[in-house]
């Protein structure tokens, strides 16, 4: 074996471990709605997370990507820790599927039939339809098909010219002797562990074993210990993406390596005492990929037949090893989920929400504050403020991320701009309820009170403020397109009603009746308002916009307003009869 085997045989890792890649990728994104659909069906029954772990770990050929996205869902708080070990079972079932794939580089035939399920026959086929779909088609689920494609035939390529590589190896009498040391079987545990956590890939680990076996020399008493290391190894992958996350998120990796543990040193001693007991004979037999590929079936069938009745144990185990700490922080929008838009995408909208409680509690107690000031409150309003900020830095890198490292599906693109635009909207919403809260702090600090007629004015206007802000945050929360329609009618009245106060405050000011300073901070009320109100209107056209119904929200609210729609001209003339009313009932009561 020289040096240009050495060449070929890292050569063909590479394109095994980029065929792997692109082969995982494709396929998780092609899944994407459906593991999310199949996730919220995840319940506490680890029968059904083991089902789920398998079935989405066979989807995406990978179980160090399976593991790597329970972390995050765990740490984004999608998934409790529980719900996970099932899954994580599951996954080391499912990956299972790829050792029997690549067993097929194995096979050697005569007979046509039999000789095309070989890889090296059947892979250049599918790289060339693979190719031709992402070249020629134009509809993204067909160029993710054909990306699935070239992935498995740059994988099997990467396979078969690993075996090449390490085909002269059977005629050289050191590479007999090398193996000699792989009859103990902790040194197999430990080289299966160290080789799998390198390359961080089982599935490469166990093609390289599959390749060398190629050569007539690996026994299955050499592979068996190989086998349970790189069941070990393959959590490296877990423990690396645990690496700044909460504390649940990390058990899920340790939950990963005990399971991996446990059952390699159970079953390896298992199998050693009965092999002393009854001399295998099978043990000096020559292994073949097939028997490598049967091999770690069993084990991880065998293994979790022992633990599945145990998750609850290896529940409490990971909460004893990685113990609760007061100082955890909640880390949301998980950059590791970004590989599933989908789900990604279900976050952002679980923090959008957040995002729009704090904005209304916000303004609850601002509008509160402008009728009974109180510090305590105030601190809230401005803590609410900065938690806001940061949602606003948060959710927007995020989504910007994950617009410029995906191909997003139609749906996804909308989504994505309904949330672009709200984290914005409800931003400068939260500002402006600052804003009031402020002009409450500084009426207090002054000692400043209004006169009855402007009293009496505020508290018309933040009723509407209240109608119009509950309304497009009710529209946006649950896609209340009736809801939506109501906030145009409303923002047209409030803008009526505050150049109508405008107005009165500038005659108040001629007749002395109101200072400059309160003045100032009515104008300043009155401004702040107006813009919540537009704020609000926007959120509405959002909600409008990406809805199936009005796909374009800005041209129906252009007709409903100028072509004076019966059902434009009803709701603006409700609105104006409840709150303008209530300005002609000040007017005659001789407030002004």
């Amino acid at each position: 074996m020289d040096i240009f085997s050495f060449i070929q045989l890292f050569g063909g890792l590479a394109f095994f471990l980029f065929g792997m890649t692109l082969l995982s990728s494709s396929l998780e994104k092609m899944t994407g709605g459906k593991l999310e659909k199949m996730l919220q069906k995840v319940t506490d029954n680890p029968f059904k997370g083991l089902l789920f772990g398998a079935i989405i770990t066979i989807a995406i050929q990978s179980s160090s990507a399976m593991t790597v996205m329970l972390v995050g869902f765990v740490n984004s708080g999608i998934m409790e820790l529980g719900q996970t070990i099932g899954v994580i079972m599951g996954s080391n079932i499912g990956t299972t599927l790829t050792a029997w794939i690549l067993s097929l580089a194995g096979i050697s035939s005569s007979n046509p039939f039999i000789k095309i399920l070989n890889p090296e026959y059947f892979s250049p086929v599918f790289a060339l339809v693979g190719t031709l779909m992402i070249m020629l088609s134009k509809r993204q689920k067909r160029k993710d098909i054909g990306t699935m494609l070239v992935g498995f035939s740059i994988l099997m390529t990467g396979m078969n010219m690993m075996s090449a590589a390490v085909s002269p190896l059977k005629d050289m009498p050191e590479f007999t002797n090398i193996l000699t040391a792989f009859t103990n079987p902790l040194v197999g545990v430990l080289v299966g562990t160290l080789v799998t956590g390198i390359i961080q890939s089982s599935a490469a680990s166990v093609g390289i074993l599959q390749a060398l076996s190629l050569t007539g020399k690996v026994t299955y008493g050499m592979a068996i210990p190989i086998i349970m290391g790189q069941n070990i190894g393959t959590c490296v992958t877990a423990l690396i993406s645990s690496i700044g996350v909460n504390r649940n998120a990390k058990r899920v990796a340790v939950v990963h390596i005990s399971f991996n543990i446990i059952g390699t040193v159970v079953w390896l001693s298992v199998f050693y005492i009965l092999n002393a007991i009854f001399k295998f004979s099978f043990i000096e037999n020559i292994v073949n990929p097939v028997g490598i590929a049967a091999v770690h079936s069993i084990f991880n069938l065998l293994t979790t037949a022992l633990l599945f009745p145990f998750t609850k144990v290896l529940e409490r185990l990971a909460c004893m090893i990685v113990h609760d700490s007061k100082e955890d922080k909640l880390l949301f929008l998980d950059e590791r989920l970004l590989a599933t838009p989908t789900i990604a995408l279900a976050e952002v909208d679980k923090s959008m929400l957040q995002m729009v409680e704090l904005t209304e509690e916000s303004l609850d107690k601002s509008i509160g504050l402008l009728k009974n000031f109180d510090e305590e409150t105030m601190e809230f309003v401005v803590a609410n403020e900065k938690k806001i900020d940061s949602y606003e830095d948060h959710i927007g890198a995020y989504l910007l991320k994950l617009g410029n490292g995906t191909n997003l599906s139609a749906a996804d693109t909308s989504e994505s701009s309904k949330l672009l635009h709200g984290i914005n909207e409800f931003e400068r919403i939260a500002d402006h309820a600052y804003n009031l809260a402020k002009a409450a702090e500084e009426l207090h600090e002054k000692e400043i009170s209004f006169s009855s007629q402007a009293q009496s004015e505020e508290g018309n206007l933040l009723d509407a403020i209240r109608d119009i802000y509950g309304k497009a945050f009710e529209a946006y929360r649950n896609d209340n397109l009736i809801t939506a329609r109501e906030v145009e009618p409303l923002q047209g009245v409030i803008d009526v009603l505050c150049a109508t106060l405008k107005e009165t405050h500038v005659e108040r000011l001629q007749r002395g009746i109101c200072s400059a300073v309160q003045g100032f901070i009515f104008n300043d009320i009155i401004t702040n308002c107006e813009r919540i109100s537009d704020h609000s209107m926007n959120i509405a056209v959002s909600v409008l916009r990406v809805s199936s119904v009005n796909k374009d929200a800005h041209a129906y609210l252009h007709d409903l307003k100028d072509h004076h729609s019966a059902e434009y001209e009803n709701m603006y003339e409700n609105f104006y009869e409840v709150y303008m009313g209530r300005e002609k009932a000040i007017d005659a009561g001789g407030l002004r």
